[in-house]
């Protein structure tokens, strides 16, 4: 059995409030008053209060820009290239940040054995994973995997890969880092789903640390992971290249959807794992957006306060694709109460949806 002994997390320096990036993006995309008038209805109704980015562009004067052209048509728009630019600068600092906010003084990066970078927001080669190595300074030979593109339940999938390496590797002490810049992604074109994009995503990164033997007093355990597709999804949410930057597909059915089957998969998971619904004491649940929390809610039944942790999370940072569901998790983790028996789950494209029960 696996345990996440600490998670780390970091925010880029720029915090911009909900309202401020609203009259950004409505110089973007609202070209009438009726416009503007739903943008301000839609970011009113996002359950975010602030974001956070590594650009200041969103909270300055057309004057001040930094990274967007200083233009009343923004063009020329920055290229793929003006943002991998950007993210192959700040996304190492920002993971690093991050591993030494999980590390703290407990930890000993030279004890870590094995190293797993997650991002759907930049790629390159060499990549993330030998920038943190080199950054903080770890073992040339250390095991090293990258997790790319596989948007919002990345981290999952990153907790999976961490926990079957503990348990095959007793001494093993494993480091996750996941970092998304979504916000180098924004695009030109008024289309809903880049609408819907610039409304959500936000820039942050978080580190855990998994460990194969127990220590006394410290982290949860992991159970048991288990992921399903729901293939009628497949087109609702995507997440593609292009020379613009990354597109993001972000349709308005995929609350519906996931409303229709998640009570489903959360009774599969736990059939999967040997328990019932029944045993669930506590919830960490990836906020993709207000109404994917509402549809959680609606599935599962819920009367009070399951998800706070989460909506939380989405009113202080909005959506960080992959590290949100760590952030989650880590105010689960500070928490007083003992958790008996917790599910957690994040969706991303596919329409997959990943779970993991844990436990303190």
């Amino acid at each position: 059995m696996s345990k996440i002994l600490s998670i780390g997390t970091a925010l880029p320096a720029y915090c911009h409030p909900q309202a401020t990036i609203l009259q950004f993006m409505q110089q973007v995309y609202a070209s009438s008053e009726a416009d503007r008038r739903k943008m301000r209805f839609l970011y009113s109704q996002s359950g975010i209060g602030q974001r956070y980015s590594v650009i200041p562009d969103y909270s300055r004067p057309v004057g001040e820009w930094k990274f967007y052209p200083q233009t009343e048509n923004l063009e020329p728009f920055p290229s793929l290239e003006q943002r991998m630019a950007v993210y192959q600068k700040q996304a190492p600092l920002l993971s690093v940040d991050a591993i030494r906010d999980c590390l703290g003084h407990r930890h000993q990066p030279q004890k870590i054995t094995h190293l797993i970078t997650v991002s759907c927001t930049g790629m390159s080669a060499p990549g993330l994973d030998l920038q943190v190595m080199e950054l903080m300074d770890l073992p040339n030979d250390i095991f090293r995997t990258s997790i790319n593109f596989m948007g919002c339940y990345a981290a999952i999938h990153a907790l999976k890969i961490a926990d079957a390496i503990c348990r095959s590797e007793r001494h093993a002490q494993v480091l996750v880092v996941c970092t998304e810049l979504c916000t180098l992604h924004f695009q030109r074109e008024q289309t809903m789903d880049n609408i819907a994009s610039s409304l959500l995503f936000g820039d942050g990164s978080a580190a855990a640390l998994i460990v194969g033997a127990d220590v006394e007093g410290e982290g949860i355990h992991l159970d048991h992971f288990y992921s399903e597709v729901i293939p009628k999804g497949r087109r609702d949410m995507a997440w593609e290249l292009s020379s613009t930057g990354f597109l993001m597909t972000l349709s308005g059915y995929i609350p519906d959807l996931i409303e229709e089957d998640f009570k489903g998969i959360v009774e599969r998971a736990m059939s999967r794992a040997g328990g019932s619904a029944d045993d669930i004491t506590d919830w960490c649940i990836h906020p993709g957006g207000k109404r994917i929390l509402e549809a959680i809610h609606k599935s599962l039944g819920f009367t009070n306060s399951q998800l706070d942790h989460s909506y939380k999370t989405l009113q202080d940072v909005g959506n960080l694709s992959s590290a949100t569901i760590l952030f989650v998790l880590k105010q689960k983790m500070q928490g007083r109460q003992p958790m008996r028996k917790m599910l957690g789950a994040a969706f991303g494209p596919g329409l997959t949806v990943e779970t993991f029960t844990a436990h303190t």
